[in-house]
């Protein structure tokens, strides 16, 4: 294959602006908290309208981007997939980490909407698990009757986690109504999903200590007691680098 072997060339299409403001508390894989909403905003000569002809026929697409805040970590040849407590290395072609030689990511979310915004197409979709400012290289519609396979195996990987439990206190409760009132955000779902996957470290569970996430321009402060989550504050973030 000559040179081709080597170097490809890839544009950046569009940029998905997401809930998730930070890689701690984003659920492990696409699909998990269906709640989460992003943007995805094409760029110019990528956001005309021809280009998304019939794309409103499908309900669900494939989207290509780049793990952007992980490529200067570098890529590894093993890693500890949370899914196995951290207790195991795999080998990085085994696994959905980030950590990959070149730093491709592959989900399929919901679509909820085609909307121009800023004079430029965008998508609205739900359940993905991209970090904000993810760069996007390349969106498919996602076909059922051949993308779906009931019967394939899930590895190391299958075994079914169960959710834990989420509860609020009182004023946590309060904030996530009256910020749903003045945002339209389902904060108070949203936190009750993406908590509910437990995103700890496994090397801290053991540990009881208060966590913080960041989720649209929120911190939620929160903990474990007796295997259930407790909501203990959410509050905005201070001069946060996006409304």
């Amino acid at each position: 294959m000559g040179d081709m072997a080597n170097t490809v060339e890839m544009s950046i299409i569009a940029i998905v602006r997401s809930c998730y403001r930070e890689k701690f508390g984003i659920p492990r894989q696409p699909g998990l908290v269906d709640r989460s909403r992003a943007r995805i905003e094409f760029l110019p000569s990528f956001d005309r309208a021809e280009m998304f002809r019939e794309l409103d026929t499908f309900s669900h697409i494939w989207v290509h981007f780049l793990f952007h805040d992980s490529i200067g970590e570098g890529w590894r040849t093993t890693v500890r997939p949370p899914s196995l407590g951290g207790q195991r290395r795999v080998g990085i072609f085994s696994s959905r980490s980030p950590h990959r030689p070149n730093h491709l990511g592959l989900s399929v979310v919901k679509l909820l909407e085609i909307t121009s915004f800023d004079n430029r197409i965008s998508l609205e979709v739900g359940g993905g698990d991209f970090l904000d400012n993810t760069p996007v290289l390349d969106i498919k519609p996602y076909v059922p009757f051949s993308d779906c396979i009931p019967d394939a195996a899930a590895g190391y990987s299958g075994q079914q986690i169960l959710p834990l439990r989420v509860c609020f206190l009182k004023d946590a409760e309060l904030f996530c109504r009256e910020y749903e009132e003045q945002t339209g955000r389902d904060l108070a779902g949203l936190v009750e999903q993406v908590l509910a996957q437990d995103p700890r470290p496994a090397s801290q569970r053991h540990r009881q200590k208060y966590f913080g996430i960041q989720l649209w321009d929120v911190n939620i402060r929160w903990r474990v007691e007796n295997e259930s989550v407790k909501v203990i504050e959410c509050r905005l973030v201070e001069n946060p680098h996006r409304p």
